[in-house]
């Protein structure tokens, strides 16, 4: 029977939830203790621990209540966008883009960015898209971040897609192979997805993409067609993202340094729930979505292809007052300060950790202009 339906379905395991399947997800969510439970504590972080018996019930009703009327994934995404611009007033001074004009509403993409942000990156792509009446994308997300059932249906209703990270050996080479065929279906069927440059998110601020992910892309095409005709046909567009302000800033300038001075940092149980939490809900300042041109042309390797994603990141890449306090470069003096305090707000340690992770992009703006000159 298994069988049978892998054969129908070949990517069940892995990508978003359909449209017929969104009612029975939301009645498991309703139902879901741990969700519920975790709800109450974003709802009423004081309250939740000596009242969360009598907070829950109210909580489950009250999300009953939401999500009642939600029939398919297009739904569900709209209460998503409403809690985006919530928190888009909450924790940024704006929200800006350029590029989007590059891109056809009727074509799918494929958006490889660089990555800040585990939540929000892609968030603020689809919230620009949406925004300018485009489509929202389909987002590849690790399976290390969806140890708990419930997080794993929340994505996947938010039309988010698997890369199977944990197999090992053969399996592995099979994940890799539905990861690249998965992503090629998406695109070649008319749907935009968006994956990250690389696994795990820049914390130096030293955007690069891992050619690795290329030779991934490539998998499921290599014996029909060259690398250069994979590129044409997925429609691969660069994207920079640029945060003025980090929330994460602190937690990353400090496991680098313990990195440095130890040689290891042993990551807490649930601490990249953690990072995502304080991603949404801490101050951002102005962010900027860059989308760069759709790849075309000749590429001899998964390096060649790599380098030109990088190109153009380093080139669309926003540059705040942060970056330019951080790089040594003309700000204002309440810049400088501002940036002065983000500095002396960490350990001596993670300092230079802190300020390399703002101006490494400024140098790589800098040599990727003089490399175009």
């Amino acid at each position: 029977m298994n069988a049978d339906k892998q054969a129908q379905d070949p990517f069940q395991s892995i990508r978003p939830y359909r449209d017929n399947e969104v009612e029975a997800v939301l009645q498991r969510l309703i139902r879901d203790d741990e969700c519920i439970s975790a709800l109450t504590r974003y709802q009423f972080p004081r309250a939740s621990g000596p009242l969360g018996w009598l907070l829950k019930p109210m909580v489950r009703i009250a999300v009953a209540a939401r999500v009642g009327d939600i029939e398919d994934v297009h739904g569900f995404q709209m209460m998503v966008a409403d809690y985006m611009q919530k928190m888009i007033a909450r924790t940024t001074t704006r929200v800006s883009c350029s590029g989007l004009e590059r891109l056809d509403p009727n074509e799918s993409y494929l958006f490889v960015s660089n990555h800040r942000d585990i939540a929000m990156d892609p968030a603020f792509v689809n919230w620009v898209r949406h925004q300018g009446g485009m489509s929202t994308v389909r987002i590849a997300i690790g399976d290390n971040l969806l140890r708990k059932p419930y997080v794993s249906d929340l994505m996947r209703l938010n039309k988010s897609f698997i890369v199977n990270r944990s197999a090992k050996g053969r399996e592995m080479m099979t994940a890799l192979t539905q990861l690249s065929s998965y992503i090629d279906h998406s695109v070649c069927n008319g749907h935009s997805v968006w994956i990250a440059q690389r696994e795990g998110r820049a914390k130096d601020g030293n955007d690069q993409t891992d050619p690795a992910l290329m030779k991934m892309f490539y998998m499921s095409h290599r014996k029909q067609r060259s690398l250069s005709e994979m590129v044409g046909r997925l429609n691969i567009v660069p994207v920079a993202i640029s945060y003025e302000l980090d929330p994460c800033d602190a937690l990353k300038a400090e496991e680098l340094a313990a990195i440095a001075l130890h040689g290891a940092y042993e990551k807490s149980e649930f601490e990249d729930i953690a990072s995502i939490v304080r991603g949404i809900t801490g101050d951002k300042g102005a962010v900027h979505v860059g989308f760069g041109e759709p790849l075309q042309g000749e590429f001899e390797s998964p390096e060649a292809l790599a380098e030109e994603i990088d190109r153009q990141i380093y080139l669309n890449y926003r540059l705040h007052p942060s970056n330019l306090a951080a790089a040594g470069e003309n700000v204002t003096p309440e810049q400088q300060a501002a940036f002065d305090q983000r500095m002396n707000a960490v350990s001596d340690e993670a300092r230079p950790f802190l300020q390399a992770m703002y101006a490494n992009p400024v140098r790589n703006y800098h040599q990727a202009q003089q490399e175009a000159s």
